[in-house]
């Protein structure tokens, strides 16, 4: 635990996950029933203490999804969203969920120019409909919409009348215009009703954290946030930045296991097909990466100096990359991982060439120094699979098949794949033809594309970022064909890692 920890009575705060809900809302998001199960199950290791597991109403599809999480024996609650409609809220009782969260927007204009009724009339219905859920059996959480716009007079006497009816009262900062300040205001007013009330915040100014956390010190119980920040515009606070500085930064507890955010976070990534920030707090690729030899050499001599907390809590490892600011202390210690030994000249020559390739304006991968490495050296390694040939048959009504030739440890293999495209086609023969080796354990983590020069004939560059056990290594291929510079990147990596 960090030392900034204040010496304030240990407190717990819930979290409630949306993100197969609001999270799902992000543009161009889109998830199978069997992918939010996918989700909701691994949330459910992380230790949520509410999934809302998405809006009941708006497909059939939705609907079965969120039945098969909340029949799947979770240890979290379960909930699904709903307006102040019977129709929205029996969607919701069929699926068999423990909660309904009603969304009752409260600023006078979303009451006006939305729902186009008057402030008594919200508050009649809202009641109305909490009872109407209850009477089935199920619980109920009132989400107050654009409540960071509404008169505070009215919301407070609003949360006060449903505070005996309800189980969980929530401040929805919808457009995400509140500040810590104000934030700490708000809930000091209205958190002295016995029914908990929760935060859920929007990231547009980029305060969703900090306000999330205002919230939970001046009194909310409950913190809503989605993995990866994931959520409509700019998105809503992101259940590890959350979450990490409430119990790292004030030592307030939650029930998630820490070390399973990593994890959480890439699935929830590879689902939504929604690309991490490298500079992303905690789960971005830079969080825990040093170049700098400075810090590279201070690192290594004491880790808490470049960093704020130790990468494995949350699940993670350090990584040291190469480039134009790469020092000597790098190059050591990546030869010693390597087994390779090095004198104070080569090492030098391979530090040179390094900084060379950073100059040019290129992202240096693993494979990059290795071949450099054995450049310098004059280490020559025979690649253990050759790529021999490779042809693609891809169109508008031809299903992408891939054949490939290799020559793997000396001997020819011959595979076919088909896929989504002719790359995935491409990349699922490679996955088949190391089918059966010691190199079929590999993941592809990530695939990057650049074109290095312009027009229809533009060189691609590939870069790939493979993983086997806990080992990851990055490597590129390029080509004017962007099939055969994706099998040459995940061939050079493959080669690097197995070597």
């Amino acid at each position: 635990m960090l030392e900034t920890i204040s010496m304030q009575e240990k407190k717990t705060v819930k979290i409630l996950d949306t993100t197969l809900r609001d999270g799902e809302q992000t543009p161009g998001v889109s998830l199978t029933p069997e992918q939010k199960l996918q989700i909701a199950r691994q949330l459910d290791i992380l230790g949520v203490d509410v999934i809302e597991a998405g809006t009941a109403v708006i497909s059939e599809g939705e609907q079965r999804g969120i039945k098969a999480i909340a029949n799947e024996g979770l240890k979290a609650e379960i909930s699904s969203f709903a307006r102040l409609l019977k129709g929205d809220i029996d969607a919701a009782i069929e699926c068999d969920v423990d909660t309904v969260n009603l969304v009752a927007p409260v600023s006078d204009d979303h009451i006006k120019k939305k729902l186009r009724i008057d402030r008594e009339t919200l508050r009649n219905r809202t009641i109305e409909m909490a009872e109407y859920v209850k009477g089935h059996g199920l619980k109920v959480e009132i989400s107050a919409e654009d409540a960071s716009r509404a008169d505070i007079v009215f919301l407070k006497s609003f949360f006060s009348d449903l505070s005996g009816v309800v189980g969980r009262l929530c401040f929805c900062d919808t457009v995400g215009v509140l500040y810590p300040e104000r934030t700490k205001e708000i809930f000091q007013a209205l958190c002295d009703f016995n029914t908990p009330v929760a935060v859920h915040c929007h990231n547009d100014f980029g305060l969703a954290t900090a306000n999330s956390v205002a919230a939970v010190k001046a009194g909310a119980k409950v913190v809503h946030v989605t993995m990866n920040g994931l959520g409509e515009r700019a998105g809503n606070a992101s259940l590890e930045e959350v979450v990490t500085a409430l119990e790292m930064l004030y030592g307030i507890k939650t029930k998630i296991v820490k070390e399973k955010l990593y994890e959480t976070s890439r699935l929830v990534m590879n689902l939504t097909k929604m690309p991490l920030a490298p500079n992303k707090p905690l789960m971005g690729d830079n969080a825990f990466t040093h170049e700098s030899g400075m810090h590279v050499h201070g690192t290594l001599a004491d880790t808490s100096l470049y960093e704020p907390i130790d990468p494995g809590i949350i699940g993670r490892k350090r990584r040291f990359a190469f480039g134009k600011h790469t020092g000597k202390a790098s190059v050591k210690m990546a030869l010693e991982e390597m087994g390779i030994p090095a004198d104070e000249e080569q090492m030098n020559k391979i530090l040179m060439q390094v900084k060379e390739l950073g100059d040019k304006g290129k992202l240096v991968t693993d494979a990059d120094f290795q071949a450099v490495v054995e450049d310098v050296l004059s280490i020559e390694k025979e690649e253990r699979i050759k790529l021999v040939d490779l042809s693609v048959v891809s169109g508008k009504n031809v299903y992408p098949t891939a054949s490939i030739r290799l020559e793997v440890d000396g001997e020819e293999v011959v595979e076919a794949g088909v896929g989504v495209g002719p790359v995935d086609a491409a990349i699922n023969a490679l996955r088949k033809a190391m089918s059966g080796t010691e190199m079929d354990d590999l993941r592809l983590e990530e695939y990057h594309v650049d074109a290095i020069t312009g027009g229809t004939d533009a060189l691609v560059n590939v870069i790939v970022k493979i993983s086997r056990g806990d080992r990851t290594i990055t490597a590129r291929g390029v080509s004017e064909d962007i099939v055969i510079a994706s099998v040459r990147a995940l061939i050079n990596g493959v080669n690097r890692l197995y070597q």
